[in-house]
């Protein structure tokens, strides 16, 4: 008997009506469409369902464009894969991946493959697990079967983490990646065969493109299991493959602990960005740029990574200082160094708080404009004015405005004085 799985348990009903008009486009074009991958594994395992990857028998672009002649949004079309990423209207924020059926061959080791346009069954064989190799079909006379040819469902139910064939981790090294996070995300073993495949394909990790290596590595940095991945892509190689080094010994474990994800979807990228740099802040500023280069850093997270090793590595530096001081210091740093620094480094947390939530917003009353009025000729005097006025603010010895008006009279005074 086939299994079949009737996708409205699992999904909103503005979810669902968006998959009806996507497949009532797709049949009437001539396509069979399916869910695949991540939908159906975690609706069988009954976990929080967000990958909506729709596969069609024939060119996904075709859909993507006709889906937007019809209900507007946008299409951004990948031409080498055929595959398309619709993104609504209504929220503009939501997409849906759209994916030609397709097979693949790989020219050599962990380059991008070669594809062809093919069938559903070539489609399934071609992917890196057995438990993502699944699909639900979405029209036509099967619709609602579960397409399993791999026996996926069967290691669901083993908690197994198995791979299609003996050179999937040469072809794409990626896949040790998500080997490790499927495994600890959801508590599955390794199947045996699979985990011997792991030592041969070591090699070849440090021949993946910057692209590819960091996505994997942000992936990882989005979970909420993170550090259990991480310890064991140490402990089964893979991390240490990566040149230059990317060393995950116990200071950075225990400084990655530090910077929890937040339950708001659209602030997890800045909170992994914040993982990438307590990862990377006891390093050196060479060593920072080395990994930036290697694996295409953005230039904010290079700075802030910048910024934190040298908090890191000056922090005692600062203890004892007058507040102006330690703020003529932090002013330099980007905010996110500061607020990272504040979260691992323990010795730090009451003079960054304070520099966070009180001195940083101190400001004179004074403006340049009212300088000009004074006579001070437009240039850099202004501005070291302005620092003097809002360090004697900081330091306490301007309290009111009436103060230091008077304070600024007697600087005044003094520059006319030493002309």
């Amino acid at each position: 008997m086939t299994d079949h799985l009737d996708i409205s348990r699992y999904i909103t009903s503005q979810r669902l009506s968006l998959i009806k008009q996507v497949t009532h486009l797709a049949a009437e074009l001539g396509f069979p469409a399916c869910l695949v991958g991540g939908f159906v594994r975690d609706a069988l395992l009954g976990k929080p369902v967000n990958d909506f990857d729709v596969v069609v028998e024939g060119d996904a672009t075709k859909l993507g464009r006709a889906l937007v002649k019809h209900f507007g949004g946008r299409l951004t079309v990948h031409a080498p894969f055929k595959t398309a990423t619709w993104f609504l209207p209504d929220p503009p924020d939501d997409f849906i991946d759209l994916i030609s059926a397709r097979s693949e061959t790989y020219p050599e080791p962990a380059t991008l493959p070669m594809v062809k346009l093919g069938s559903l069954d070539e489609d399934l064989h071609r992917r890196d697990f057995t438990i993502n190799a699944m699909a639900i079909r979405l029209n036509g006379d099967g619709a609602g079967e579960l397409v399993d040819p791999l026996d996926g469902h069967a290691d669901l139910k083993d908690g197994l983490v198995r791979t299609l064939h003996p050179r999937s981790f040469i072809d794409d090294p990626t896949r040790l990646f998500r080997l490790i996070r499927y495994a600890e995300r959801y508590a599955f073993d390794i199947e045996s065969g699979t985990r011997d495949l792991i030592p041969s394909a070591l090699d070849y990790v440090d021949r993946l493109s910057p692209e590819r290596l960091r996505h994997e590595l942000d992936l990882v940095l989005e979970e909420e299991n993170y550090l259990p991945m991480l310890d064991k892509l140490w402990a089964q190689g893979i991390l240490p493959q990566i040149k230059p080094a990317l060393p995950f010994d116990e200071g950075a474990r225990d400084r990655l602990q530090c910077i929890p994800l937040p339950l708001i979807l659209n602030e997890i990228p800045q909170a992994r960005d914040r993982r990438w740099t307590a990862w990377l802040m006891g390093l050196p500023e060479k060593n920072i740029r080395a990994l930036a280069k290697r694996l295409h850093f953005t230039s904010d997270l290079l700075k802030q990574s910048i910024g934190a090793s040298e908090l890191y590595k000056t922090a005692d530096s600062l203890v004892g200082l007058r507040p102006s001081e330690c703020v003529a210091r932090l002013d330099k740093f980007p905010g996110e160094s500061i607020l990272v620094a504040l979260s691992c480094i323990p010795k730090m947390l009451i003079l960054l708080q304070k520099y966070l939530v009180e001195w940083r917003s101190v400001k004179p009353h004074t403006t340049g404009e009212t300088l000009m009025l004074k006579d001070v000729p437009f240039g850099p005097r202004i501005g070291d004015i302005l620092w003097r006025l809002r360090a004697a603010r900081l330091d306490g010895e301007v309290t009111t405005d009436a103060g230091e008006e008077e304070f600024l009279d007697e600087m005044l005074k003094d520059l006319k004085h030493r002309k």
